[in-house]
């Protein structure tokens, strides 16, 4: 059953930008009105002293009755509303709506039997699963928040998350599969468990056949034996302001920052994002590529499609590899998918494996419309080179963990929606983007700086951290007063589009993940034989950056830099994860400096990306340059 025939004739893009922007309360109240909610908004906006706002204050609903039963009333019970399909465990199942709303009532059933209530925190630490999208919805159907914590990481980032948490309950599976490996998950919490200060109550734990875990009791509980018995339960109505979950992004200082997104906010987001961004309809086969511990997965594998009676495929695997590098093809071709989202990454491995799409000979690609690119900067070869294997639009956009939705894209819902390739587009309606200099100052089309975004940010962003609403101030307010921070740099056109030319402060993107350089220079500064360093992102062909360690050792230790270098590859490993990618660490006599002391950072990534760089005045010692240059190769 699918909604695309009846869809309504869209109006234009321009319109809908400017009336969001000149009237954003009257502009979302009506946006609101496709929310099912228990007890609709009468107020929208609400502007806070401090600079935040307040979304649809008022308003009562239930985010997994949005994603489940509501479209179970709609006559869509027998729809698919997940397909599982994952190479590495060589498993496929899929889940009607009705057979999705049974198992997260039962599992928010024992949830509440095992002492969480409305408010409280659940950590989720588990694999591509569908149990991890019915951990995610059975909170949100009593009311609980929760947290989902990548399980590629390390023992002691879980363990940080766990403290400024503080969660009831921890969700996590035996293992997790990556290609031929079997990742114990156990172990790593149990790990995580020692570090903490806080302890759950309880771990509830998911066996694979891969490997079984050993259980402690009485904190271990099998997942299966413990559902044994419950019964189901009815959502709850919840305050729009409510929390539905929290997701930790990485911090400048190394303390992760936990983004709050609130239940009323995000819904009205959701529907927005999937009709009037994607382009999607009721009945449609969306993939979003991604993971549950990040915001993606949130939004495009969880949340977005099944609040709008769109079919989500789970797809446990990596675009190569898992066999090989068609895949994603295979993928397409076997659920007729009709649009999906990935990060750059994922298809410069394709490419490298691949490059003539021999793999792709054979396949039927007719149900997909489009390919959606974000997560991190879309090169023009990449572009060009997937537009013409696939004979498919490529459409790139930008948003960010903090936005919960995109900021800037074609929207395919909405007439007027040219693309521009080379850029992240045009603002989503909801959204004012600017660009500022250092100073404060507005910049005109084709000047880079800091790009910002006017308030109020539209419906869905994140208006605090969990407990530390100064931090939020001081990271995302301050610096632009009357405007949000986005951290990024680039410019806007003529013709409104922007363009995103990379992070202006510590935090890298590796492979569409935001990890933060400066958590890593702290611990490789944690070392007894090193005496300094600078840890920045440098351009990785797949992964899009990588990190790079520059390192001045102590004297009387020159003969063991071999040594040092592999203890800090394997120390960040360990306190960070394998997914940092932080795999090389040079050696060098010293570090080049301002006259003031500041590390020239900027002047470093240019020289190990191969860059032209101009020697800054306030240096202490142009030589060095030349010296790093040369360590560099």
């Amino acid at each position: 059953m699918n909604d695309r025939k009846g869809a309504p004739a869209s109006a234009h893009y321009a319109d809908h930008h400017r009336q969001s922007i000149a009237d954003p309360e009257s502009y979302w109240t009506e946006q609101a009105r496709q929310v099912a909610w228990y007890r609709a908004p009468q107020q929208a906006l609400q502007s806070m002293p401090d600079g935040t706002h307040r979304w649809f204050a008022d308003g009562q609903l239930n985010s997994c009755y949005l994603a489940l039963d509501h479209p179970i009333e709609l006559g869509r019970g027998e729809q698919l509303a997940l397909i599982y399909d994952s190479p590495v465990a060589d498993c496929k199942s899929s889940y009607t709506f009705n057979q999705l709303r049974d198992e997260v009532a039962r599992l928010a059933g024992l949830l509440r039997k095992l002492g969480v209530e409305k408010g409280d925190g659940v950590i989720i630490y588990m694999p591509m699963i569908p149990q991890a999208a019915m951990a995610m919805l059975a909170c949100a159907r009593i009311g609980a928040m929760h947290s989902v914590v990548f399980g590629g990481f390390a023992p002691h980032e879980l363990a940080l998350r766990i403290d400024d948490l503080k969660p009831k309950l921890l969700l996590t599976a035996s293992c997790g599969l990556e290609f031929e490996r079997i990742i114990p998950y156990k172990p790593l919490v149990d790990k995580a468990l020692e570090l903490t200060t806080f302890k759950p109550d309880h771990v509830l734990l998911w066996q694979r056949p891969q490997s079984l875990a050993h259980m402690h009791g009485p904190r271990d509980l099998d997942w299966e034996t413990a559902l044994d018995g419950v019964e189901p339960v009815e959502p709850v109505p919840v305050s729009s302001l409510d929390p539905l979950y929290i997701l930790y992004t990485s911090g400048t200082t190394g303390k992760p920052k936990g983004i709050v997104r609130e239940n009323g906010g995000h819904a009205v987001a959701m529907l927005y994002t999937m009709r009037q961004v994607y382009g999607m309809c009721a009945g449609e086969i969306w993939w979003g590529v991604s993971d549950v511990g990040w915001v993606v997965g949130h939004t495009l594998i969880v949340y977005a499609p099944l609040m709008a009676g769109c079919t989500t495929v789970f797809y446990e695997g990596k675009p190569i590899r898992t066999p090989d590098a068609g895949a994603y093809w295979r993928i397409i071709e076997e659920y007729r998918v009709n649009a999906l989202f990935c990060a750059p990454t994922a298809m410069r491995a394709i490419r490298k494996e691949d490059p003539r799409g021999q793999l792709l000979e054979g396949r039927d690609l007719s149900s997909i419309r489009q390919l959606f690119l974000a997560g991190e900067k879309l090169d023009s070869s990449t572009h060009q080179w997937l537009e013409m294997l696939t004979g498919k639009p490529v459409l790139d956009h930008w948003w960010q963990t903090e936005t919960g939705w995109p900021v800037t894209a074609p929207c395919l819902g909405l007439e007027g929606h040219e693309p521009a390739p080379g850029s992240s587009n045009r603002a989503v309606p909801g959204f004012a983007v600017r660009v500022m200099d250092e100073e404060g100052h507005l910049l005109g089309p084709g000047e880079p700086g800091s790009i910002v975004i006017t308030l109020p940010l539209p419906p869905g962003c994140s208006q605090t951290l969990w407990g530390d609403h100064s931090r939020f101030l001081q990271a995302y307010l301050q610096t632009f007063p009357g405007y949000y921070n986005t951290g990024d740099g680039g410019y806007i056109d003529d013709n409104g589009f922007v363009y995103i030319m990379g992070r202006t402060d510590d935090v890298i993107n590796v492979s569409g993940h935001r990890l933060s350089t400066g958590e890593m220079e702290d611990l490789v500064g944690q070392h007894p034989a090193v005496a300094e360093s600078a840890v920045i992102g440098v351009h990785d062909e797949i992964k899009g950056q990588v990190p790079l360690a520059l390192v001045v050792l102590n004297d009387g230790v020159e003969e063991g830099a071999g040594q040092v270098q592999r203890e800090l590859i394997a120390l960040v490993r360990e306190r960070i994860g394998a997914l940092a990618c932080f795999n090389r660490v040079v050696v060098v006599k010293r570090l080049p400096k301002t006259r003031s002391g500041k590390t020239l950072r900027a002047v470093l990534r240019k020289i190990a990306d191969g860059e032209a760089y101009t020697t800054p005045a306030t240096i202490d010692d142009p030589a060095i340059l030349q010296e790093i240059a040369t360590a560099l190769g």
